[in-house]
């Protein structure tokens, strides 16, 4: 068997229950899903040019596909986090990504409800 990346994770402390290191995977996963969602609405919206100003369209746009790979990068921050606490025994991290995820959400929703109520 190889060696088992990102080292400055595996390497740290006891291997935990196999359920639990899965969990956090399919959680990491989820997340990923989540920014991919980001992306797809950003295409959507550029696609479709909706809503109509195109200043407004824009910036929707760059903002939902910048926070996906932002979510991204923070999915697997948060990812590697929980793994280490599990592997040296320690308290789990603070959900820190979720209230980041739905501050993000409500302002680009209420920019994009201010958006289509312009158009």
């Amino acid at each position: 068997m190889g060696e088992r990346r990102p080292t400055w994770v595996y390497d740290t402390g006891q291997e935990p229950d196999p359920r639990f290191t899965l969990a956090n995977e399919r959680t990491f996963l989820a997340w990923v899903r989540t920014a991919l969602a980001m992306l797809a609405g950003a295409v959507a919206l550029n696609s479709l040019g909706v809503p109509d100003p195109g200043w407004l369209r824009t910036t929707l746009v760059v903002a939902l596909v910048l926070f996906g790979g932002l979510l991204t990068a923070g999915a697997f921050h948060r990812w590697m986090r929980v793994e280490k606490a599990m592997r040296t025994s320690s308290p789990l991290p603070a959900f820190t990504l979720g209230l980041v995820v739905t501050v993000v959400i409500v302002a680009l929703a209420a920019l994009l409800a201010v958006a289509l109520a312009l158009s």
